[in-house]
């Protein structure tokens, strides 16, 4: 690894071994896969995939089996369950007791938070590529009689790209605050429907337009959206987001090391 990690000269001409950003994404993105929950978490992403895909290719009307609902039906299973990979990115370095290993080849604990967000993002791409995959052939097999069978905006795949890399990121935020996997995958189901709940109280109708990520964000993935949906999005994401991400950070930072 050291052969690996070599850069350019550092301060007084000595060389930087300082892993690349890229080199830490790269060995983050294999971190998911190494773990038995890990890898059996995608296995089951991609199963329930394919398998949603081909009951809605059996048993759908035409409407259903067009190009743009078929992607919509198979983001669906990933969006539910690859936030919780990235809860396990973050938390099982501490459950484990790696966090000594990860730290003392990179000190700078922040470069190693920004790895796992850059391979979450990453995952969540791969993911939207196997969906508009399986969505390109369960349209082609089904043979929708639909005439916009075909269709599919390039703003709507933008915002399922956009949909996919923040749950991630909403998961390594939750990851990063709690830094226990049980607490941080309970809240993450949580905490929305607990808010989802309060939200159907007339008095907190309006702040929920604006906070609630089952209105602010489901609506990624439905249409394209406009600039005021936009703007309750980026809103929620900045309340579930960013700043777990922060506090995240901040905790990950001032954590002794065990």
């Amino acid at each position: 690894m050291s052969t690996a990690i070599l850069q350019a000269p550092g301060r007084g001409g000595e060389p930087d071994r300082r892993p690349g950003l890229a080199r830490l994404t790269q060995i983050e993105l294999r971190k998911m896969t190494d773990t038995r929950s890990g890898f059996w978490l995608q296995f089951t992403v991609i199963g329930l995939t394919v398998a949603l895909v081909v009951l809605v290719c059996a048993f759908g009307t035409d409407e259903d089996r067009t190009l743009r609902s078929l992607f919509s039906a198979s983001v669906a299973p990933a969006s539910f369950l690859l936030p919780v990979v990235g809860v396990l990115l973050v938390t099982s370095e501490w459950t484990q007791r790696t966090t000594l290993i990860t730290f003392t080849l990179v000190p700078h604990r922040s470069r190693v938070v920004a790895a796992k967000l850059l391979a979450g993002v990453a995952l969540s791409l791969a993911a939207l590529v196997i969906c508009l995959v399986l969505a390109v052939i369960g349209t082609a097999v089904s043979g929708s009689g639909a005439e916009d069978a075909w269709a599919l905006p390039a703003e709507l795949l933008g915002q399922t790209v956009v949909y996919l890399a923040t749950g991630m990121a909403i998961g390594i935020g939750f990851g990063a605050v709690l830094l226990a996997s049980a607490p941080a995958i309970v809240l993450y189901f949580l905490l929305p429907i607990l808010w989802s709940g309060l939200g159907a109280i007339p008095a907190l109708e309006d702040a929920a337009r604006w906070l609630d990520p089952s209105r602010s964000l489901s609506v990624m993935t439905d249409h394209v959206m406009s600039a005021t949906e936009w703007a309750r999005a980026g809103t929620t994401l900045a309340l579930w987001m960013v700043l777990p991400v922060l506090v995240g950070l901040w905790r990950i930072r001032r954590s002794e090391l065990r």
